[in-house]
């Protein structure tokens, strides 16, 4: 298994895993404005023979925030996420990091589990905060110096 940084010939593979995962789903173009134009952002994708994860992080100052994470469905459970998210924070701790955060739908039980084993506590939520009307629960964790 290989964990790379994200390209751009790889969106026609996210694209399709976005879709089957979210709803909304970010676009191709959507993926392609984040790589080419926000300076923060850093993508990294898992790869056994296809994409099979991807995660987003954004590095600003002493702030890191997880924008996206997704793993193929025929990959759930299998440790996945772990790879993504620990690689992620460790670069975000690399990089200074002192706050994390993140948003998640209330109705994400799994994904919520995944994220307090990480040291998130839910913090806020945000009425209405996806397309669909669904709120999010605002997650936050502090690293200490």
């Amino acid at each position: 298994m290989l964990l790379r940084e994200m390209q751009e010939e790889d969106l026609d593979e996210i694209e399709r895993l976005e879709g089957l995962l979210f709803t909304p789903a970010w676009s191709k173009e959507d993926f392609l404005h984040e790589l080419k134009t926000n300076d923060y952002a850093h993508y990294y994708v898992l790869v056994d023979d296809k994409i099979v994860g991807y995660a987003g992080f954004w590095y600003a100052y002493e702030n890191c925030e997880l924008t996206t994470i997704g793993i193929d469905p025929n990959y759930q459970g299998k440790g996945l996420s772990k790879l993504l998210m620990d690689y992620g924070l460790k670069e975000g701790h690399n990089k200074g990091c002192m706050n994390y955060s993140l948003e998640v739908r209330v109705s994400n039980e799994r994904a919520i589990r995944l994220y307090k084993r990480y040291g998130y506590e839910i913090c806020a939520i945000r009425k209405d905060y996806y397309a669909d009307h669904e709120d999010a629960y605002l997650m936050v964790r502090k690293e200490e110096k």
